[in-house]
């Protein structure tokens, strides 16, 4: 069943990895993470193995994140498949951003979440006309992890924080520009890339199928994102969001209004405290400290209730307002808890860090 979920096969040069759930949007469970693990483990020392691909099955896209009803199911309990999921999953994601091989990532359709975590740390990441990348956690109660707030604490000026806070979807343009991804191949010339890196190496294929990626919106938008979301509190960034004229900004700020006070308080901590962390593994074991204290907030089994479970987009949020949730309620988030469970070590040598 679980190579079922991931279908791992080898196609002349190149290990091809398919996460296979097309009726859930490929959305990622812990069996899924183990088995594309393996897989790299495998083809690490593979001489015939050059690269390693990514794509999703199906025409919806690559992969729409964790498996939130299993989340939402583990949540009500005890959390402890939910914490051991993660573990996995945020090794899988520092494993990627340092394997030595080239690890190219098809982006196309939806790639959202835990989708952008088994993606945007690649060496070659390929967006489409069909791309849709975003963060979209703080909708359901949850904060951006899989090294999220790592790649948009990098994104120019405050353009993660603004993706971060609304959940916004980038397209093609949106993601190079943010850093999200590297490289535009129409979706027609997927085959054909595909087909060439087989007896290829990706540098040497990417050249005939590149092209100019379309224009995004993001950067048309770079002035008011940037002056309102300096600030240093949600409270002021609505503020000055409503306060613009630009009817983008209002749309924003009652984007972030609609979201979990909470988690919308502890995203921008956790994004400006992952400016300052490091590499990649420091950022992770931030994010599953955060992840794990989430589990026993009231908002992310509500935020799944609300948007997944009954669809009645009405959540509860508790405390339901931004100037009620207060520094020690965003301190617990990041608060040591002796046993984090993570222990990635960081390095610029793939071979010195102890998977």
């Amino acid at each position: 069943m679980t190579e079922e979920l991931v279908l791992a096969r080898v196609e002349g040069r190149t290990g091809v990895l398919t996460l296979n759930r097309p009726g859930a949007l490929n959305a990622l469970t812990h069996a899924m993470v183990k088995t594309v693990t393996a897989a790299l483990d495998r083809w690490e020392h593979d001489p015939v193995v050059a690269a390693v691909v990514l794509t999703g099955a199906g025409e919806r896209g690559l992969c729409a994140g964790g498996d939130i009803r299993s989340i939402y199911e583990d949540a009500r309990a005890d959390g402890g498949a939910t914490a051991a999921f993660w573990r996995d999953e945020y090794r899988l994601n520092a494993r990627i951003a340092r394997y030595p091989k080239p690890y190219v990532a098809v982006m196309d359709g939806i790639v959202m979440g835990g989708g952008v975590g088994v993606s945007a740390h690649g060496s070659v990441r390929i967006v489409t006309e069909r791309s849709r990348v975003a963060m979209p956690e703080t909708g359901i109660g949850f904060v951006p992890d899989v090294g999220g707030t790592y790649l948009l604490a990098l994104a120019p000026g405050e353009l993660g924080t603004h993706l971060a806070l609304t959940g916004a979807v980038a397209g093609a343009g949106d993601a190079l520009l943010c850093g999200l991804a590297d490289h535009f191949v129409p979706g027609a010339e997927l085959p054909a890339f595909l087909a060439a890196l087989a007896g290829e190496a990706p540098a040497a294929a990417l050249p005939r199928h590149v092209r100019d990626v379309p224009p995004g919106v993001l950067e048309h938008n770079r002035s008011w994102i940037d002056r309102c979301y300096a600030a240093d509190t949600v409270e002021e960034i609505v503020e000055r969001l409503l306060a613009s004229d630009v009817p983008a900004a209002g749309e924003a700020a009652a984007t972030i209004l609609g979201r979990s006070p909470t988690a919308l308080k502890v995203t921008l901590a956790a994004l400006r405290r992952s400016r300052g962390l490091g590499p990649l593994e420091r950022v992770l074991e931030q994010e599953y400290r955060v992840s794990c204290a989430a589990l026993s907030s009231p908002d992310l089994v509500e935020g799944i209730r609300a948007q997944v479970i009954d669809k009645d987009r009405a959540p509860r949020w508790s405390p339901g307002t931004l100037v009620e949730v207060t520094d020690a309620d965003v301190a617990r988030y990041f608060a040591p808890t002796g046993d984090e469970g993570l222990s990635l070590a960081a390095s610029d040598s793939p071979q010195e860090v102890p998977w």
